[in-house]
């Protein structure tokens, strides 16, 4: 009996230490289930922080993509828009110019289809003067329905005021609404031509892509053209009663020339608001730029977590051409500033071979990759000159990126400077592969870029040769080319002597 029961205790004793061990092993278990627990919670954490992240990205790079597309039809649009009006410019025949508008001109802005027609006062009924992506009988067509509701039109002409599919006002609202019929297109804008002198008119312009979205910037550009074409109207007739006067009516030619004085006002006051329009265009997108480079900025600092690479390469990306974008849009302000003479240069006297070497040295990692030589020889007499420095050392910069750019390795370039009667003269020659005869005047124009293989690889604006001459016409100075293909290029450039 004693040994039974002290076999039972020994029993007892072994299960109770067995239920122990078991209860240390389920109690770690435990444990470990909480603890894989928080990593699946820290894991979803993490994971929901990357999607964010993600879609943060894509919605910065979506952004970034809409930016770029609105400045480049904006920027497409000025182009147009300059070559439209350099071409009704060069004419004084009424007759010839509408005939100066090309229809590739409206596919640049975004149209193809374009109608023009006069008020002909005697006859009561518009006369069609001009019609683009129109068959002659669908232009017939038009032109009698317009004539049907010729009081709409006329209505538009008295009030002088543009309409476009965008327009708000609910005064044409129904005569809105017909237009696209009439036309036969989707959206439109059209703008009255108000010559001062003889027949005015309307000029219209369309586009039956249901997909294409207007916006003020583009009633603004046709509105502009409008207004050039009125005053290329009135200058033509100005211009052929001026011919057909008689040398013996001086008052009647002094009284023409003081009309043709007002009229050139009149087009400096369309270039100034050309500048002011840029220069708006510019301020607004300089918010959106400014917020995406932000966005990326905080991503990159990695304070919302780290990043993959693929999602770093493509921030980076982001980044760069943000970077690219400002500097654009400063280069336009810049310009437009100039143009306007928002801009006072502050002068001091500045050592021109201090700025070249400082520049050289800015330049050096550009040079040293191509293997480039780079020679200054600054005479002493030309050494001093008054001139903003900041400004002066912008010349130096674009002028030598050029000339790096088009130069060859192990090529060379040369910065010289002498004194002349109006002041000091620097060159700056490169034995790269020169600019073709043909592009020589137009190399200082904005947005213009010469046609060959380099600048078909490298990416640019076209603005920084036109900010270049503005800065140094700014400073009472004058700036040309001479060039060679496959020899070289030198621009040069003089400053006014100190007063």
């Amino acid at each position: 009996m004693i040994e039974t029961g002290l076999l039972m205790i020994i029993l007892l004793v072994v299960s109770f230490i067995s239920i122990i061990i078991l209860a240390l092993i389920i109690t770690r278990m435990l444990d470990k289930i909480a603890t894989l627990k928080a990593e699946i919670e820290k894991l979803k954490g993490s994971l929901n922080e990357m999607d964010e992240q993600a879609k943060l990205i894509v919605r910065t790079d979506m952004e970034l993509n809409k930016t770029q597309e609105d400045l480049d039809k904006k920027i497409t649009g000025l182009y147009s828009l300059q070559r439209l009006s350099r071409a009704i410019s060069t004419t004084l025949e009424e007759g010839q110019i509408f005939q100066m508008i090309e229809l590739h001109y409206l596919e640049e802005l975004g149209f193809e289809k374009a109608c023009a027609f006069l008020w002909d006062d005697s006859a009561k009924h518009f006369e069609l003067n001009m019609h683009s992506g129109y068959a002659r009988e669908e232009a017939d067509g038009i032109i009698s329905a317009v004539n049907s509701q010729k009081d709409n039109f006329l209505g538009l002409i008295r009030n002088e005021k543009t309409l476009s599919s965008i327009t708000k006002s609910s005064a044409e609202a129904n005569f809105k609404e017909e237009i696209p019929a009439i036309f036969k297109i989707a959206s439109f804008v059209l703008s009255p031509v108000l010559p001062k002198e003889g027949e005015k008119g309307l000029f219209f312009v369309g586009t039956d892509n249901g997909e294409t979205v207007l916006n003020e910037g583009d009633e603004e550009l046709i509105t502009i053209l409008a207004n050039q074409l009125g005053q290329a109207l009135e200058n033509a007739r100005l211009f052929d009663k001026t011919w057909r006067s008689q040398q013996g009516l001086e008052q009647k030619v002094e009284e023409r020339t003081r009309d043709l004085s007002r009229a050139l006002a009149k087009l400096e006051a369309v270039s100034r608001r050309k500048s002011d329009f840029i220069s708006s265009v510019s301020h607004e997108l300089r918010t959106p730029l400014t917020s995406i480079k932000g966005y990326a900025a905080i991503l990159l600092t990695g304070k919302l977590g780290d990043l993959p690479k693929d999602i770093r390469e493509r921030l980076d990306k982001i980044n760069r051409h943000s970077d690219e974008l400002v500097h654009m849009v400063n280069d336009l302000l810049d310009i437009a500033r100039i143009e306007s003479g928002k801009v006072a240069m502050r002068k001091e006297s500045l050592n021109l071979k201090s700025i070249t070497e400082k520049i050289s040295d800015l330049l050096s990692v550009q040079l040293k990759e191509k293997h480039i030589a780079l020679i200054i020889d600054t005479a002493d007499n030309a050494a001093s000159i008054s001139a903003d420095r900041s400004q002066f050392e912008r010349v130096f910069i674009n002028l030598l990126s050029n000339a790096i750019k088009f130069t060859p390795e192990k090529g060379k370039i040369t910065v010289t400077s002498h004194k002349t009667d109006a002041g000091v003269q620097v060159d700056v020659t490169d034995t790269g592969c020169g600019i073709p005869e043909a592009a020589l005047s137009a190399i200082f124009e904005e947005f213009y870029r010469v046609d060959n293989a380099i600048n078909q690889e490298v990416k640019g604006t076209g603005l920084g040769l036109s900010l270049v001459k503005h800065i140094i016409e700014a400073h009472g100075g004058k700036i040309w080319v001479k060039s060679k293909v496959g020899t070289g290029s030198t621009f040069s450039f003089t400053i006014p002597n100190e007063a």
